[in-house]
């Protein structure tokens, strides 16, 4: 059952209606609305993903194909997955796919429309590897740093987004892959048995983590727990992962290898019908919130509440509820 529910998911993800299988665009610097090559009625008993990789594969050699953005449209309109796709390289965080990112951040942050999004990879048994330490090894001295900073600060963009983020973690995350996972505001894992898979393990190059990872995984852990798992590069499972509260939920992998996706769209269904600048406005106040006391918080907390109060959205809330209907929000 679980293999069926991710083929249908992930072809609703990563195709467009049928009259635009013919609009295919890779994504340049700027997209707005791309869809995915490939995915149409043809094989219809292969999973979905696995149609979608295959489909990418061709394509894996060039770097504006890196990123993979999809708008989704009808029951499922204002969720906006993202897909990691460097198959050759891991999903390993390189110059070019940090561009791309920031690019489909701008994108979606000025999107109004946007209530959900979802992080996940398109590449079989691997979210992101973390840097690309092949791209690494041929940049001078004098370009580590700056590079690092862009990638602190493209994830930091990445967890400032105004709307929930969910990172689906269908396979390994170490390293830069875990803190792109760590600024999202909710994390899933897919149940790994084979081995672990989750980690920040710098240490082992005898670096240390640099964008975000030492400043969030204690956020998540503990501080204790944090200082183990980075001092000595420890790697973990899903399961694992969950007990810890590193994840949010570990789903048994499915036949189709996206459990963690299709957990993760079942989330981001149950959060679009809420009214949409409620939710954001929740993010905001927990963000800032849990940076200062309690106090502050609270002052916070009636900051935000403030912002809800003239919307059309909390008079349809009420009129709804009189009505004993759902309510039809539209971010207004």
């Amino acid at each position: 059952m679980a293999a069926l529910v991710g083929r249908r998911v992930l072809l609703q993800a990563f195709r467009g209606h049928a009259a635009d299988r013919d609009s295919v665009c890779r994504l340049g610097t700027v997209c707005y609305r791309p869809r995915f090559c490939g995915l149409g009625s043809k094989e219809p008993e292969m999973s979905a993903l696995a149609w979608t990789r295959a489909s990418m594969r061709h394509y894996s050699s060039d770097s504006k194909d890196d990123l993979r953005v999809r708008y989704l449209d009808g029951e499922d309109a204002g969720i906006v997955v993202v897909g990691l796709n460097r198959p050759k390289a891991k999903n390993a965080i390189s110059k070019n796919l940090v561009k791309m990112m920031y690019d489909a951040v701008e994108d979606i942050k000025k999107n109004n429309k946007v209530r959900s999004v979802i992080l996940c990879s398109v590449v079989p048994g691997i979210f992101c590897a973390g840097a690309d330490l092949k791209e690494r090894a041929k940049m001078h001295q004098s370009e580590v740093g700056p590079f690092v900073s862009k990638a602190r600060a493209l994830i930091t963009e990445l967890g400032n987004l105004p709307m929930p983020i969910i990172a689906a973690i269908d396979g390994a995350a170490l390293g830069g892959g875990l803190e792109m996972a760590l600024a999202c505001d909710i994390r899933i894992a897919g149940m790994i048995t084979n081995s672990a898979k989750m980690g920040l393990v710098e240490t082992k190059l005898a670096i240390i983590p640099g964008a975000g990872g030492t400043q969030r995984l204690p956020r998540a852990v503990g501080v204790s727990l944090a200082k183990e798992l980075i001092f000595a590069a420890k790697v973990i499972d899903g399961v694992e992962a969950c007990r810890l509260g590193l994840v949010n939920h570990s789903v048994e992998q499915n036949e189709s290898g996206d459990a963690a996706y299709v957990r993760a769209l079942e989330l981001a269904r149950e959060i679009n019908p809420q009214g949409p600048i409620a939710v954001r406005m929740a993010k905001l106040a927990i963000n800032q919130g849990m940076e200062v006391d309690l106090s502050t918080g609270l002052a916070i907390e009636e900051a935000c509440y403030s912002q809800v109060i003239p919307t059309k959205d909390r008079l349809e809330g009420l009129a709804a509820f009189r009505e004993k209907r759902r309510p039809l929000y539209k971010g207004e």
